[in-house]
């Protein structure tokens, strides 16, 4: 081709090919509808394995698959509290015996309570 004939043709946005003579994959139309109302179809291969769920078109809430099965619920783990992971590592008698340490020293008044440093020096001046 000479210069003259790419001139003022935008080739980057225009593209020459044609569909002809081209077999797409076999496809399905798979409808989905949102909680707000709205339906559409989303077009997948025959060979594809087909979500439950898709962003509505419109609203982008959840849309569920029409007449299918709906998502599977994830098991979550249930939360692990202070109390649960104090008790991987200690058992309960260990635990009272730390407790019934504590109580006497707390008790017999021989804990030593750190003072700071700035405290001190304002109640000498």
């Amino acid at each position: 081709m000479s210069e003259r004939a790419l001139r003022g043709t935008r080739l980057v946005v225009t593209s020459y090919e044609t569909d002809r003579g081209i077999d797409l994959a076999p496809r399905q139309a798979v409808e989905y509808a949102c909680q707000n109302g709205h339906r559409f179809e989303m077009p997948f291969s025959v060979e594809a394995e087909i979500p439950p769920e898709w962003e509505c078109k419109v609203c982008g809430a959840q849309a569920l698959l029409v007449d299918g099965d709906g998502p599977e619920e994830k098991k979550g783990k249930p939360a692990r509290t202070h109390w649960d992971m104090l008790m991987e590592r200690r058992t309960r008698e260990e635990l009272e015996e730390v407790l019934a340490e504590r109580l006497a020293v707390l008790r017999s008044g021989t804990m030593n309570i750190a003072v700071h440093p700035r405290d001190s020096k304002r109640k000498s001046a």
